[in-house]
């Protein structure tokens, strides 16, 4: 079982823990910051599309959506896209971009989402499963709305850099809370996410039910080289975001 540590003192210095992640706070900011900067625009995105592969015609599950940059381009892509996020802020903007061909809700990932069994080809989930603890109950519920050899395509944080984001270096092996402050036109905000060791990762997926497709350390895009020279050299040679394609199986491990 994973060993769960105190959250570090840094974490209560720099972020109030009460007004942690509340991107109602900043959703504009952090949407505009998010558009065209290179870790996303340049990097998870193009990931995470490249991953999802042929979606025409597709059920997909956004769960995160945000202020809906990758739900729009899986639409544009032919997929039937619902998206979800936490922030009432965020889906406000994520109606703006989209407008009313596109379902969307606010709706936790901690508790049981509005959706039928198997009601999903794909769940895509961006950047959002380090912000939890305890990954098991959300990962039962995706594995719940996606259909038999349905496919859950997940980013995170990539364990070696949450690993490094403090020092002294925390113990690796538990799962242990952090805390960082992020800045958008002047304005800092407290963000708290949780570090996990890879095999907790894996044992989080095999234990919902999944099966693992691929594991994937992308570059980034090509084309962010002459926009973002130092940080393309970087995101080419250090990890920055971990993804994974997981396979909801059609029938129970171990039947032919």
């Amino acid at each position: 079982m994973e060993r769960v540590t105190d959250v570090p003192e840094s974490f209560a210095q720099s972020a109030d823990r009460d007004q942690a992640n509340n991107y109602d706070s900043f959703a504009e900011a952090y949407s505009a910051e998010n558009e065209n900067n290179l870790v996303n625009a340049y990097y998870e995105r193009p990931a995470m599309l490249a991953l999802a592969g042929y979606v025409v015609g597709r059920q997909i599950l956004d769960a995160g959506c945000g202020s809906g940059p990758l739900t729009a381009a899986l639409r544009d892509r032919g997929a039937v896209v619902t998206g979800i996020d936490a922030s009432a802020g965020m889906v406000e903007l994520a109606r703006r971009r989209l407008g009313d061909n596109v379902a969307l809700c606010v709706a936790d990932l901690r508790y049981r989402l509005p959706f039928a069994d198997g009601a999903f080809d794909d769940v895509v989930a961006s950047l959002v499963l380090h912000y939890l603890e305890d990954w098991g109950p959300t990962l039962a519920e995706l594995r719940r709305v996606l259909r038999p050899g349905g496919r859950l395509i997940v980013s995170v944080d990539h364990p070696f850099v949450a690993y490094t984001h403090q020092d002294p270096r925390p113990n690796y092996f538990a799962t242990t809370s952090y805390g960082i402050d992020w800045t958008f036109n002047g304005q800092s905000v407290p963000m708290r996410l949780w570090r996990k060791p890879m095999h907790a990762m894996a044992e989080s997926f095999t234990t919902a039910g999944f099966r693992f497709s691929a594991i994937s350390e992308p570059q980034p895009d090509p084309a962010a080289r002459e926009l973002f020279p130092d940080g393309f050299h970087d995101l080419s040679s250090q990890p920055c975001f971990l993804f994974f394609v997981l396979e909801a199986p059609s029938s129970a491990i171990g039947t032919p």
